[in-house]
């Protein structure tokens, strides 16, 4: 028999209804002590079910995510998808056990929750709750609706995105962070870092204001706060994906940048800190 014919795989409908389990409960039965232990175990109860037929398999799997956990509950959905993937290796015979995956969400729920935290409560929230205030003037309801629906459509589908993210490389990225090549690129990241500190520096001016004029949010703040020199890093990675990938030439580049860059002074995004 065809060995591929024995290699247990997810499919698509087992993987949605871990997402949205995690979606919907991923703070089920919280408390102190448990925090988001029971929404993760029920997330990757479709996930054990399907791979494991035999109950004392499924008992056996599932001890795994008995332990603590706690991050933040929308970027956390990459953890969800991760695990998926790496129990899914487990029940093809890889060298996966339960404390390979507990060592593996104890390392990323701390910084996924200081990221998401500052990311998501921090920032996220704060712009769409100015924006909506900007609509609701005179006490009208279309702030109010528009954050409902903006908040509802970016949770969910980006922890869906996340969730399959997470899935689809997560047995890869286990394999490469702790391999000789993921040795290699980190140090390579130090030098390419340490080149972009030196030599690039972007940033943002955009605020937000309250109805007293103060200012309530400064974005580039709050980006530092998660990442100090986030945008540098987004904008070299823009400018790798547009030479590598699409085949831009440097000389195009150059002016999408610039265009980008006048927008964005006109908009109030960038300031030049020109005076006339």
């Amino acid at each position: 028999m065809d060995a591929t014919q024995n290699t247990k795989q997810l499919d698509r409908k087992t993987l949605s209804h871990s997402f949205h389990l995690w979606f919907w409960g991923a703070l089920t039965c919280f408390s102190q002590e448990h925090m988001q232990t029971f929404g993760y175990m029920s997330s990757m109860l479709p996930i054990i079910r399907k791979l494991y037929p035999n109950h004392d398999d499924q008992v056996k799997a599932i001890h795994a995510y008995t332990a603590f956990f706690n991050t933040n509950p929308m970027l956390g959905s990459v953890i969800i998808g991760t695990t998926a993937s790496m129990e899914e290796a487990r029940a093809n015979g890889k060298d996966i056990d339960g404390e390979t995956i507990n060592d593996m969400r104890a390392g990323l729920m701390g910084p996924i929750a200081g990221i998401g935290d500052s990311l998501i409560d921090g920032t996220l929230i704060p712009i769409l709750l100015g924006i909506s205030l900007g609509m609701s003037t005179g006490g009208s309801p279309v702030g109010a609706i528009f954050y409902i629906i903006a908040w509802v459509l970016i949770a969910y589908f980006g922890q869906r995105f996340l969730y399959f993210r997470g899935y689809k490389f997560g047995d890869q990225a286990v394999g490469f962070l702790v391999g000789k090549q993921g040795a290699a690129v980190r140090r390579a990241i130090g030098v390419v870092g340490g080149v972009l500190a030196t030599w690039v520096n972007v940033t943002t001016s955009f605020t937000l204001r309250g109805v007293d004029g103060k200012v309530f949010l400064n974005l580039q703040s709050k980006l530092d706060s998660i990442y100090p020199g986030l945008l540098t890093v987004v904008v070299t990675l823009f400018c790798w994906w547009l030479m590598s990938k699409k085949r831009v030439s440097a000389i195009w580049t150059m002016v999408i940048l610039v265009v980008v860059s006048f927008i964005g002074v006109l908009l109030g995004v960038f300031n030049p800190g020109l005076s006339y």
